[in-house]
């Protein structure tokens, strides 16, 4: 051991004084790992980042894709609550203007105790054209429902008479239309005349009040009605008001253009007289 130590002792002491300066240099890096393992970690801390920095970015991709799911989900549950909350408005307002004309038919039959029996009905099709105008309603002889009743609004507006009947719909030619024609009577003067549909007037949605007495003095908005005469119509419904008074071609007679109280375009529903009782 002593020849050893005499023949290598300067090389050991150099070896341990490297191996001394390595570990030296290896704690700077690591005061709490072991210098192998503080090599491993400096060695993979580059691919430790990366990974760190793919795994963010997937875990920031994921989520954003459930919250964009659960957004869309919850937007998707909002319209349709919205949804059935403006159909319970669209049918609150068809129930509160249906309860409307209900109170108004109440007061009608309260007024008219000759009109009887009232048989209410939905409009089906609007239809107007040059050369007629009329409505199509759910009622027919299934509900009564005869040729020549008049139907009326709940206000007690004529609207027109029943021209045709199937078993469970009905035609309606409206005051307007060419082939109307029924007694009535102006409610200031008690002049009689008849009213019915004109070609030419019908296009702007009136009709004319002719064969009136000689001598009538007719003024703009005097009230029309139903005359009641000969009993075929209920009397006292109002058909419109003149708008204007005018003289015939051969300059002898005057005749009168009626505006209906109806609006028939904005009609949703209506009644039908089937049986009332003439009043003298």
């Amino acid at each position: 051991m002593k020849e050893f130590l005499k023949r290598y002792g300067l090389w050991v002491l150099f070896a341990a004084a490297v191996l001394s300066v390595v570990l030296a240099v290896l704690s700077v890096f690591s005061t709490t790992s072991s210098p192998l393992v503080n090599l491993a970690q400096t060695v993979t801390s580059p691919f430790r980042a990366a990974y760190t920095a793919v795994h963010g970015w997937l875990a920031d991709k994921q989520n954003y894709y459930e919250d964009t799911t659960a957004l869309k989900a919850e937007n998707e549950e909002l319209k349709r609550q919205i949804s059935e909350m403006e159909a319970e408005v669209r049918q609150a307002q068809s129930d509160r203007e249906e309860n409307r004309r209900l109170r108004e038919l109440l007061n009608l039959r309260e007024q008219r105790r000759d009109l009887s029996d009232f048989e209410a009905a939905t409009i089906t099709e609007h239809s107007t054209s040059n050369w007629t105008s009329y409505l199509t309603l759910n009622r027919g002889t299934d509900h009564g429902v005869e040729q020549n009743d008049c139907v009326i609004t709940e206000r007690g507006e004529l609207v027109g008479v029943v021209s045709e009947v199937g078993a469970n719909w009905c035609t309606v030619l409206n005051l307007i239309d060419t082939d109307t024609s029924l007694g009535a009577l102006v409610f200031r003067t008690d002049d009689i005349g008849v009213a019915e549909g004109d070609f030419s007037l019908m296009s702007r949605g009136r009709l004319r009040l002719d064969y009136l007495p000689a001598g009538a003095q007719l003024l703009n908005g005097d009230l029309v009605m139903t005359s009641g005469l000969g009993g075929y119509y209920p009397s006292g419904l109002v058909i419109g008001t003149v708008e204007e008074v005018q003289t015939d071609e051969s300059g002898a007679t005057s005749y009168a253009i009626l505006a209906p109280s109806v609006d028939f375009d904005a009609l949703t529903q209506v009644f039908i007289i089937k049986s009332f009782d003439i009043v003298d």
